[in-house]
């Protein structure tokens, strides 16, 4: 069984940007407020079936994961981790910039950078060891729940040393606007959320926070506990 609380490290667009209110209002839920939304109008109407395809979502609050939810180590509290999460943010460091583009993976439908943002990868490797000191040994049922027998040979060895598969050279920067989806609709509604989004005129989204969350239960949605900017290397 997991243990309650556990965090999480993301990227968490602010609150009053276009981004998020998006990603938040087609999911149906505001991490910030920990509070339920209204779905983005006519989402319903135009996808039958929209609030099951986000309900897996919706645990999580729209976000792109670095770090993935960890129990703290028993010698680590929430207050050593926002102290530390702080001085990261303090840190200068070069900005990744992406630019962002709809798209399915496996049978969820994200926004995902487009061409791949080496920055962007080295930003979330440095996310993934500055924190590991905080993360408590994953337990058998932990482990047992990623299903080892599909993961490759080198995500299994991440597994085992960080805590979670897809780190590192399998990371894969994404922002989930609706879960697992039937094969036979993937495509149609990959289309209607692309629609949306270049509707944004979102050229490029700068990844330039970084949020702790908290989830304190099986049943709970993970929630901010806090968040920061990130400090740009000066030029």
């Amino acid at each position: 069984m997991s243990q309650y609380p556990r965090y999480a490290i993301y990227f968490v667009p602010a609150a009053d940007s276009v981004l998020y209110r998006f990603g938040a209002s087609l999911i149906g839920y505001d991490a910030y407020a920990g509070q339920p939304l209204a779905f983005a109008p006519n989402i319903e109407s135009e996808v039958d079936g929209w609030a099951r395809f986000t309900g897996d979502p919706r645990k999580y609050g729209f976000h792109a994961t670095l770090k993935a939810p960890i129990a703290l180590a028993a010698n680590r509290t929430e207050g050593d981790l926002i102290s530390a999460m702080a001085a990261f943010a303090r840190t200068p460091r070069a900005i990744p910039v992406i630019t962002p583009t709809v798209r399915s993976i496996s049978s969820f439908i994200a926004v995902v950078p487009d061409p791949p943002c080496e920055a962007l990868q080295a930003f979330a490797r440095d996310c993934v060891t500055a924190f590991d000191g905080f993360r408590a040994p994953l337990t058998a049922a932990d482990r047992e729940r990623r299903n080892a027998s599909v993961l490759s040979g080198r995500q299994i060895a991440h597994l085992d040393r960080w805590g979670y598969p897809y780190v590192m050279d399998d990371f894969r920067f994404h922002m989930t606007l609706a879960g697992s989806l039937p094969a036979d609709r993937l495509e149609s509604v990959t289309a209607i959320l692309r629609d949306r989004f270049a509707a944004l005129n979102l050229e490029t989204i700068a990844i330039d926070r970084l949020a702790l969350l908290r989830q304190d239960g099986a049943t709970t949605r993970f929630t901010i506990v806090h968040h920061w900017p990130l400090t740009p290397a000066r030029a």
